[in-house]
């Protein structure tokens, strides 16, 4: 393969990973035996089952031990097929609505962000602003960068309320100054990832967090205190921790940024004006996070901010109209991949829930938590909301107070403390143990591809934050 061809099929797929020949058949050999499992359960169980729970192994099985993401996707939704005993119309039916769904929309959402952050680059603006923030931290420690990163992060993600848009957005202008300082790609999808989850647990108009508020009937300072505070607090204290780790494990492997690709120089600018376009762009970013902040905009918003945010700037950077088409195209379609990874993601998540293996967890255990105390009951029900799939944390949050939420009344577990129960149920899935939509967005928009280091980042902050959150239990109830 030639070296233009090889890097025709890196850019067209944003996870392409090479394995040795050995790992490959391995994996290849797990894929086949876990569809042989799967037509076998088919056949033998209807209706929600815990054999709903092996399309998620599989997928996690697979990637961790080297399969392309979106292949190892496709097994998982396979796998999930033949456990629902699904025809090829009822599947061809799943993959039609799955393209409407919210996942799916998230990447598209990256996608988007992609074409933005191509604009930003041609015009000037991305090297304008890390000019600009270089002059803030650049003579500070690297501590200091990792946290404003983060902080950054946090801010935009808490504010929109969606975290692919927030970071579509952030991406862009925080890469080219974690690649200056010599951060590998896997720690800058760490950065990015932490702050971006933390700002996305004290959004308060996210749909998740404002269906905890509704069940626990508490204000958000409450929700704030118990539950999404201590969280955010926790990420900005362990995260540059976590950060050099990651960096220290991916140092010298190849996995560093090149800077040309992230940020032109001014030959390479076609801009005149690149200041003028910079402050345009932070005129209408300000003016989205406020509008989006107003109205309570939800994941859907950026859809619609993004583009508005690339025609302007390009416009402000005196780009023609058509100039800035390419530049969306260029740049969106270099993340095409995860595009179809999400569509397939959202899949595999309705599959998931249609074979319902937690609400069988819930209905088998469900009696046998009366009899254990107020704090039992909170971790009890806390752990099973971990069993829910990644993407449909509201959705789980409903279903929790639904079943549980008179049990846990009664057994002297207070708003407070079921604000931490909901919480720690709707988004410990987003740390781990397995990979998830969160986890691999923040990876594409940091173009890594090392899924392990992500894991490894999710369960650092995941284990600290179990022990803070059964303390606070503890105390609470």
């Amino acid at each position: 393969m030639s070296q233009d061809q090889k890097s025709t099929t890196t850019s067209a797929n944003a996870y392409q990973v090479d394995v040795a020949p050995g790992r490959r058949r391995l994996v290849n050999a797990l894929a086949a035996a876990g569809l042989v499992v799967s037509i076998v359960a088919g056949l033998l169980t209807d209706g929600p089952t815990l054999w709903g729970l092996l399309p998620i192994v599989l997928y996690a099985v697979l990637c961790l031990l080297g399969m392309d993401i979106v292949v190892g996707t496709v097994v998982a939704v396979l796998s999930g097929v033949l456990i629902a005993g699904l025809s090829p119309i009822e599947t061809g039916t799943l993959l039609g609505k799955s393209l409407a769904d919210s996942v799916t929309a998230i990447g598209l959402i990256i996608v988007l962000g992609a074409g933005v952050g191509e604009v930003l680059r041609v015009t000037g603006v991305a090297s304008t602003i890390v000019s600009g923030v270089m002059r803030v931290a650049g003579n500070r420690s690297k501590v200091a960068v990792v946290l404003g990163v983060m902080v950054a992060c946090l801010a935009l993600v808490a504010s929109l309320g969606t975290l692919a848009g927030a970071l579509a957005i952030a991406a862009p202008i925080v890469l080219p100054i974690t690649a200056r300082l010599g951060y590998t790609r896997a720690a800058t999808a760490s950065m990015i990832f932490i702050g971006g989850c933390a700002g996305l647990t004290i959004a308060p108009f996210a749909g998740s967090n404002v269906a905890i508020m509704t069940a626990a009937d508490v204000n958000y300072l409450t929700y704030l205190g118990y539950g999404a505070g201590p969280l955010a607090l926790l990420s900005l204290v362990l995260g540059p921790f976590v950060v050099a780790y990651i960096q220290r494990r991916t140092a010298n492997t190849g996995d560093d940024y090149d800077l040309a690709e992230l940020v032109t120089d001014d030959s390479a600018t076609t801009a005149r004006a690149p200041r003028f376009a910079t402050a345009t762009f932070l005129v209408v970013l300000v003016g989205s996070v406020v509008y989006a902040t107003v109205t309570e905009a939800g994941t859907n918003f950026p859809l619609l901010a993004l583009p508005v945010l690339g025609i302007v700037t390009g416009l402000a950077g005196r780009l023609s109209a058509k100039d800035i088409a390419e530049h969306m195209y260029r740049g969106g379609a270099k993340l095409i991949s995860i595009l179809l990874l999400f569509w397939l993601l959202a899949a595999l998540f309705a599959l998931i829930d249609q074979l319902a293996p937690f609400k069988v967890i819930l209905d088998q255990l469900g009696p046998e938590l009366a009899t254990v105390s107020g704090f039992g009951v909170a971790i009890a029900i806390a752990l099973l909301g971990w069993v829910g799939v990644p993407g449909a944390t509201a959705a789980q949050v409903v279903l929790l107070d639904k079943v549980f939420g008179t049990l846990a009344a009664s057994a002297g577990v207070g708003p407070g403390a079921w604000v931490v129960v909901l919480l720690f149920a709707s988004k410990a899935d987003t740390y781990g143990p397995f990979p998830n939509a969160n986890m691999v967005g923040a990876m594409g928009l940091a173009r890594s591809s090392d899924l392990k280091s992500m894991l490894i980042t999710g369960w650092m902050m995941l284990v600290p934050a179990c022990v803070m959150y059964a303390v606070i239990l503890l105390v609470t109830t």
